[in-house]
């Protein structure tokens, strides 16, 4: 069976009124993805609304029924929503209850009396790449900045010495790493496991923390301008502070929880999604214990189990009350709810794209061309983010794109997750001016334009070359196994 018969098989049976020839189908997908910038980049529209646009115009194009278009809608959104918003939720429900304990604090003191005065830069990346699994990239660099200002004053250097290497593995674990939006979407879209992602994604995210501090090292030889207004917070900084407080309802201070408590609560749910899914695999389908395994190892449950425990150890246990806790959690809500309407704009698009035959059009289009899906998934991903700067919109349409060749490929379910990192990858390069975590991280470290350029475009770029390599690289190897 084709790829195009195997894929129209999977598909629901709402679809064009008039079969459209498939070097017109290619047109208006490359029409629309041309559309989808234009409104982005010039028009500065949402990418929710630019998404949904879009996806309305290439189902009037490709002549689906008027009365279908908006069922199309809601089956893109149900689809993609039931997969992950669950998980996108609890994990900024768990972020949130570690940044306000003040536990980036007591990771960054522990860290640093571990390794040495010496160390402290080594010791700061080691606690960016904990922080980042459970907390977005932009408030994870929020939350650290205070410290990465104490410590350049403390040691008179340029805070882009610490900031640089923090920042940049921050990223990689925010694309990558589930519960993130980016990842958590793209692997709705293509059907993969997340168990699997993080298991892909994890060990490849710490040898990339080692190459982020190399490169960053080597870029910190040279000296960079410092901006007055970031030169002006760090003077302002008491002599030696490090110390982020944080106050209970009555406005006293309460301790930082300890070190190994935090690390304790990003370790639980990934420790359990892994223990879930390597022994789901190797126990037999049907079995109780094979379900036992599902069900431990079901992202949600992982992060609700880390979310129940963040709340006795640091609202209930440290005296927060009801008032501080419920607003520690409806404070976490608002962040994402942008981010769960670019995923859901992501469902729509891809939706639309399957049911026109765009979908199957393109699968039948690479398979003429014989590239490796892996690499134009990366390549596509790459594209897309230098053209509209956001990381989530970048997978979420390369997901939609080629959720088609995917789903009617013949993937293993190993090799559908390293697609799925493949693409994160890909949204991690080229972070430039359309990106907001371009300006954040300058304006936060005291950039330049230009030094941004330099630095955090280069890095970026590299780290994103780099995670690809590994990724194909397993890739490789698992199907010289499987040969």
């Amino acid at each position: 069976m084709s790829v195009l018969a195997r894929f129209a098989a999977a598909t629901d049976a709402i679809g064009p009124a008039v079969e459209l020839s498939t070097p017109l189908l290619l047109i208006i997908a490359a029409l629309g993805i041309a559309l989808l910038l234009l409104l982005i980049i010039k028009f500065r529209i949402h990418a929710f609304i630019a998404l949904l646009v879009v996806s309305i115009v290439v189902a009037i194009a490709t002549r689906i029924p008027l009365g279908d278009i908006f069922t199309l809608v809601g089956q893109g959104v149900g689809s993609t929503m039931t997969k992950v918003a669950l998980i996108i939720a609890l994990g900024a429900i768990l972020g949130r209850l570690i940044e306000l304990s003040g536990g980036v604090q007591s990771l960054a003191d522990h860290f640093t009396d571990l390794l040495g005065p010496k160390r402290v830069a080594i010791a700061l990346t080691i606690v960016a790449f904990l922080v980042a699994i459970p907390v977005f990239f932009e408030v994870g660099v929020i939350v650290l900045v205070p410290i990465i200002y104490a410590f350049s004053k403390v040691n008179g250097f340029h805070p882009i010495k610490f900031g640089l290497p923090m920042v940049g593995i921050m990223l990689t674990v925010h694309v990558v790493m589930p519960p993130h939006p980016g990842i958590v979407a793209g692997a709705g879209i293509f059907g993969a496991d997340i168990g699997l992602v993080t298991l892909v994604a994890l060990p490849i995210c710490i040898v990339l923390g080692f190459l982020c501090y190399w490169i960053a090292s080597i870029m910190n030889r040279r000296e960079y301008a410092l901006s007055p207004s970031v030169a002006a917070q760090i003077a302002e900084l008491g002599q030696g502070s490090t110390v982020i407080t944080t106050t209970d309802k009555n406005g006293n201070v309460m301790a930082p929880p300890r070190a190994g408590l935090i690390i304790a609560l990003v370790a639980i749910p990934i420790v359990q999604i892994l223990v879930g899914t390597v022994g789901s695999l190797m126990i037999e389908e049907g079995t109780f214990a094979h379900g036992l395994f599902v069900f431990i190892g079901t992202p949600v449950f992982a992060l609700l189990v880390a979310v129940a425990i963040a709340y006795f150890t640091l609202a209930v246990r440290r005296g927060w009350g009801k008032d501080r806790t419920n607003e520690a959690f409806e404070t976490a809500m608002p962040p994402i709810a942008s981010i769960l309407l670019v995923v859901a704009g992501g469902g729509i698009f891809g939706q639309v794209l399957q049911s026109s035959g765009i979908g199957g059009a393109l699968a039948e289009a690479l398979d003429g061309l014989g590239v490796p899906l892996i690499l134009l998934g990366f390549v596509v991903s790459l594209v897309l983010r230098a053209a509209q700067g956001s990381a989530t919109v970048a997978i979420v349409t390369t997901g939609g794109l080629l959720s088609a060749a995917v789903l009617g490929g013949d993937f293993s379910a190993l090799q559908i997750a390293l697609i799925t990192v493949a693409v994160g990858f890909g949204s991690l390069g080229l972070s430039h001016v359309t990106d907001a975590g371009f300006w954040v991280v300058t304006r936060y470290l005291g950039l330049t334009v230009a030094d941004g350029l330099r630095t955090w475009t280069v890095l970026t770029t590299l780290l994103g070359l780099a995670g690809f390599a590994l990724t194909w690289l397993v890739w490789g190897i698992t199907a010289g196994i499987g040969a």
